[in-house]
């Protein structure tokens, strides 16, 4: 009833406050017993999904969503996100209930018996090594990244993120960005996964090698000497190692009888 009566003295009644009104008594019951609710996703903002529960729209934020539906999002605006996830099912609990403010949260998370690491026990039984899937960064540290793959993180070492040398992880990568990782390595008793992005990359020296051949003469200089022979640069990125019983046809008991560093010598390539 909206009002008692109106100036002809009809009682004013109101349908859809009616039904809002039972929506309200639903969730507030929902919340005391935390039963959980099957429903779907009818619509998302930045922040997650709007999942209809009594006839009101409760909302999901991103926190309270399930680790397996978050493995799955991919982009990094709200509507590559979450648009896909328009339609599917879901199943929520309610955590919080506001009238005044008309407020419904919902979560996921909650009404699932999926926790992290059981997730990540199903994650690590499902992968293979040798397995190529995409993932997304999730944190950066000195000795590598984390990324997510199917839920479950793993770690890519420092020295497999890239075939140039690099000091920080933040040289290349950034939080959010979505990678194509190799599993390299599981170890199932320390739930660990070992991820490598390099091993995906074309390796550079096999185009740089190809410049070079066997036989072929080079001009080089000497940069380094050290007891078993000495090393020559040959252009800016590729050194080759003069073996001691390549520097002369004399014996010799040190490169330094010879040679010395910033020495431009003729060369023959032996062995690539």
């Amino acid at each position: 009833m909206v009002n008692p009566e109106d100036s002809n003295g009809n009682l004013v009644l109101s349908y859809m406050r009616a039904r809002e009104e039972e929506g309200w008594q639903i969730v507030e019951t929902m919340v005391s017993k935390k039963d959980s609710y099957h429903s779907s996703v009818i619509g998302y903002n930045k922040g997650g999904l709007i999942v209809p529960v009594g006839g009101l729209r409760g909302f999901v934020p991103a926190s309270q969503i399930s680790f397996t539906r978050r493995a799955g999002m991919t982009g990094d605006t709200p509507e590559q996100r979450w648009s896909r996830m328009i339609g599917q099912e879901i199943d929520v609990c309610v955590i919080e209930v506001d009238r005044e403010r008309r407020r419904l949260i919902l979560s996921e998370r909650q009404a699932s018996s999926e926790t992290r690491d059981s997730l990540k026990e199903r994650v690590i039984d499902e992968l293979k090594e040798g397995q190529i899937v995409v993932g997304r960064v999730t944190s950066l540290a000195e000795f590598g990244v984390f990324v997510n793959v199917n839920g479950a993180d793993g770690l890519v070492h420092l020295s497999e993120i890239s075939w140039d040398r690099i000091t920080h992880p933040n040289e290349v990568l950034k939080v959010g960005q979505e990678v194509k990782v190799k599993v390299i390595s599981i170890d199932r008793e320390k739930k660990r996964i070992g991820l490598s992005i390099r091993q995906l990359l074309s390796d550079p020296w096999d185009q740089k090698a190809a410049e070079f051949q066997v036989g072929q003469l080079i001009e080089g200089t000497i940069t380094r000497l050290t007891k078993f022979g000495a090393f020559a640069r040959l252009s800016d990125d590729i050194e080759g190692l003069i073996h001691i019983s390549e520097i002369s046809e004399k014996r010799i008991e040190h490169p330094k009888e010879v040679l010395k560093e910033g020495d431009s010598c003729t060369l023959r390539i032996i062995k690539i």
